[in-house]
Order: C-alpha cells, then structure tokens, then sequence
C-alpha cells in the first residue's frame, strides 16, 4: 500500500531504493541520464514481480483455484490504482496494453477505421514520436484522410495561432487532433487542456501521447479534456512490455475490438460472437499479468513519494542543469528556455562533435545518455540537426550527477576543440 506522501525528495535516500544504480561503468560510477528511455526500477517493483511468479503465478479470470483467484485479484487491483492515479471515472476506462505504442495502434484502428473517411483530417504535431505519427499514416493510407501538422516556434513549442498553428489547421474537417502531453525529444510541456478545448469545438476526437507526462506530474485525465490518455509502465519505475489505455468508457463501449481471441469474447457461435464488457473487450489473449502487477506497485512507489515533490525536485534539478550544462562553451540546448514551459529532459549539442561520439565519450566516464533522432525526426529537421544528446532526469537523479555531466562534456570539448 501506498504511504504518505513526502513534502520533499531526498534523492539520495531515493537512490537506495534502486539497485541498478549501486554498480560502477567503465570503473566510474554509474550516472544514469536516460530516463526517458527506460527508467529504473525500486526494489518495491521488483520484489512485486518477483512474489507474483514465486506465489501466484496462475492466468487470470479463467480459474476458480486459489492460484488464479489471487492472480486475478493482484491483476485487478492493479488496474484500480492506475485508474484511480490518473482520475479515471472507474477502473474499466484502463485499457491494459504492451505501452503508449500499443495504445495509439488500438485507437487508430479500433475507432479510426470506423469514424474516420476520406476527405477527413487528423491533426498532429511536429514534435510527436513516430508512436504517434506512423499509426496515423497508416489510418490515412487505409481511409483517403489527410495529415496535417501543427508547427514548432523557435524553442520548440507549438505554434497555437496565425501560419501552421492550431487555430490555422483546426477545421471541421477535423477528425482527431493527436498530441504528446510532454515531447520526449525537447522536455516541452503541452498545454493539454487549452488543445483539448480547441479540438472538441470542432468535434475533434482527443488523443494524448502521455509517456512522458505521466511520468513527471499529476496527472488527472479528466480535468484535462482528453477523449484518450495512452503512457507505459517502464518509463515509471515499472517494468517493460505494459502500458495503460484510458479512455471515456463511452467511446471505449461503442468501439470495435482490436484484437480477436481468447478473454475478449462474451459468446462464440460458429458464424459470428459477441465481445465482453469493457475493457475486456480490448485484452484478447493471455495478458502481461506479472507486468500490470508491476505496474501497480510502481503507482504504490510514485505515490508514497508524492508526484508533488518528484516534480519540484525534477524543476530544481533542471534549473541547475540548465545553468551547469548551459556554461560549457559550445552548447546548443534545444527546447523552451522556461522551467514552466519544459520538463525533465535535456536535448543538446555540443560544437561540431557528433552525438554519439559525445555518448561514447560520456560512457567511458560511466555516464548514460541518449543520442540519435529519439525517434523524432521532425524534430530533428525542424532545428536543422540530424541528431542531439539528451540527458533525461527523473526522481533518483541528484546535482552531483549534472556535476559529472558538465564535466564529461569538457573532456569531449578537449577531444573535439
């Protein structure tokens, strides 16, 4: 069960709660800056998974052994914590998927191909991660619709009026309007609420891509306006291969299946069966039990710190990332230039080094940070770089970290010139 939550982080206690971060890289040790890749995982996730399969191990809602009973309760109950973290009206509105990819698939097909028509458009942005980009290509190849983009400004925020913003592309040709609470490539935070407005004005369906979002701040999905709300579990101290879908249990009702096969169906007759109630409807086949219950106990983790002091901690941490990194002569930083505009993510370049050369540098110091386009490559083109570093915070990182970044990044500036 979740604790109280704290009024502060202390992140060096925090750390001990992370094993993977006790370990030394090329003899340094470890400074783990890629978050928003994957993160970490407490021993409180780990132990969880670990009682599951030692305890429990049994598939869900098929058995009436005390094995698939407590299963199907741990699995359950799961759900009901992420429905109740997020603000969902009730735990049938979490829809359990392989993570935000799966979930953006499952509303671009299951409502995209039955509301969505040629001559219609969907409306998305140029800084979104090919997640939720490519599934809409395919649903406008497949239906004749039309893609449109909102454009970026100079420090990576979007564009909400005049050439290319949204009161520019939004229409009531406007099918869907697909965004990222939090671009995983700049840190910028979207303003949710103002875009779900807009959309519903014209009818818009609301999809939020909220990978990064849920990660880093209170979320509640009701206040913010959206039709669907799609994150994963790794990015959240919880394990890979398990993601959540909310989504208005209304539309969820009146949504084809994703998926045919075994738990998804009420009754099968020979030509024809009909589907369970949501959100059964959408989890065909044996699901990932050990990773929803992982899941769970990371929400029960975030939430004895408190999302409230994991985001202030996160807005000092970048605050003094922003000053240390942003002094190393050479430094380009991507992404807005206030606190209140961006999240925990650091997308950077440095001179005429190449990115990767700059992470090799930095994982001989025992530094781990990204580099490539992060699966963003309009964003990429948009700032006229093939590619950047990103140094990516979360909850366990400390100033002695950002201190070994800005010193790693002088010795690639001794290589480099």
């Amino acid at each position: 069960m979740a604790t109280a939550p704290q009024t502060a982080l202390d992140p060096t206690r925090v750390r001990r709660d992370f094993p993977t971060l006790n370990q030394e890289v090329n003899g340094k040790p470890l400074v783990y800056l890629d978050s928003a890749a994957t993160s970490q995982k407490p021993r409180a996730v780990l132990d969880a998974l670990q009682s599951y399969y030692l305890r429990d191990n049994a598939n869900v809602h098929r058995g009436i052994h005390e094995l698939s009973r407590r299963a199907t309760v741990a699995y359950e109950d799961a759900r009901a914590k992420v429905a109740d973290w997020i603000g969902a009206a009730e735990p049938a509105e979490v829809v359990w998927t392989r993570g935000t990819t799966e979930s953006i698939n499952l509303v671009a097909s299951a409502w995209g191909l039955d509301h969505v028509r040629e001559g219609d458009e969907i409306l998305l942005t140029v800084m979104e991660h090919h997640s939720n980009i490519v599934p809409w290509q395919l649903l406008a190849q497949r239906t004749g619709a039309r893609l449109r983009y909102i454009e970026l400004d100079e420090e990576g925020r979007l564009v909400l009026e005049g050439p290319g913003g949204l009161d520019d592309l939004l229409t009531d040709r406007t099918r869907v309007v697909a965004f990222s609470h939090v671009s995983n490539a700049l840190g910028t935070v979207n303003p949710v609420r103002e875009l779900a407005a807009a959309a519903h004005e014209v009818g818009a369906l609301v999809v939020v891509d909220g990978a990064q979002g849920a990660v880093h701040t209170r979320v509640d999905v009701q206040a913010l306006g959206a039709d669907f709300y799609a994150f994963s579990g790794h990015k959240m101290c919880g394990p890979t291969g398990i993601g959540c879908l909310w989504g208005r249990k209304e539309l969820l009702e009146e949504m084809s299946p994703y998926q045919g096969g075994g738990e998804m169906i009420h009754i099968v007759e020979r030509d024809h069966s009909s589907w369970a109630a949501v959100p059964h409807k959408f989890e065909a086949g044996t699901p990932n039990i050990a990773g929803a219950v992982g899941m769970g106990a990371a929400v029960d983790y975030l939430a004895g710190i408190g999302m409230e002091a994991i985001e202030a901690h996160e807005r000092e941490l970048m605050s003094y990332a922003m000053e240390r990194v942003g002094a190393v002569p050479g430094i380009r930083i991507y992404g807005p230039s206030s606190l209140e505009e961006r999240s925990a993510v650091l997308s950077f370049t440095l001179g005429d080094a190449h990115p990767h050369d700059i992470s090799t540098i930095l994982d001989a110091e025992g530094i781990a940070v990204r580099a490539g386009h992060h699966c963003a490559q309009l964003v990429m083109r948009h700032f006229g770089v093939s590619a950047t570093a990103r140094a990516s915070l979360y909850l366990y990182n400390t100033r002695e970290d950002i201190d070994r970044l800005a010193e790693g990044l002088e010795k690639v500036r001794a290589i480099f010139g």
